[in-house]
């Protein structure tokens, strides 16, 4: 364990969690078509799982559509099937390497399913940012305890640690009032 307590080191890693969070957020799917939407899909392409944005370009030309133009004319089975089998209630009609998906509406219930998600998603961020806070003070701890910083500066550095807790939990909060009511938006 070294003998320096880094406070950017502490926002890197909170930064982390904010942008892990953000990136659940983006999978979610509300009534609007995202290419990120497709992220977790896997084609199984030249005999090894690959993700989709590895064998064809996603664009989304309508808020409801999205475009899959498949590079590979010998692959538009595979993302077909890949994206079918996908449990995203997505149905793509295809014409030669490009597929089109419309994006269904959502009902009430599968809104308010999607936000307790997003709820879950913001409490994972939460917890991840606290325990980056939880390691940041237990250094802190010990170097005071070991000689290497006074009193002053444990309570100095805490203050920061503390702050920068709240502000991550401050973005946490912001990006999921935003992904809320995207979501609820009809």
């Amino acid at each position: 364990m070294s003998t320096q307590f880094d406070l950017s080191d502490v926002k890197r890693r909170m930064a982390g969690a904010v942008q892990a969070f953000g990136k659940d957020l983006a999978s979610l799917r509300t009534g609007r078509a995202t290419p990120s939407l497709l992220d977790p899909i896997v084609v199984d392409a030249y005999g090894a799982n690959m993700p989709i944005s590895q064998v064809a370009t996603i664009n989304v030309p309508e808020p409801r559509l999205l475009t899959v133009q498949v590079w590979d004319r010998g692959m538009v089975n595979a993302v077909e099937k890949a994206i079918r089998d996908s449990n995203l209630g997505l149905n793509p009609s295809t014409e030669g390497q490009v597929m089109r998906i419309r994006i269904p509406e959502l009902n009430e219930q599968r809104r308010k399913e999607m936000v307790k998600v997003a709820h879950k998603y913001a409490e994972e961020a939460r917890v991840a940012a606290r325990h980056v806070r939880r390691d940041g003070l237990d250094l802190l701890k010990k170097l005071e305890k070991d000689g290497h910083m006074s009193k002053d500066d444990l309570e100095r550095q805490s203050e920061l640690v503390q702050k920068a807790t709240d502000q991550t939990i401050a973005e946490i909060e912001a990006a999921l009032v935003v992904k809320e009511k995207e979501i609820m938006q009809v």
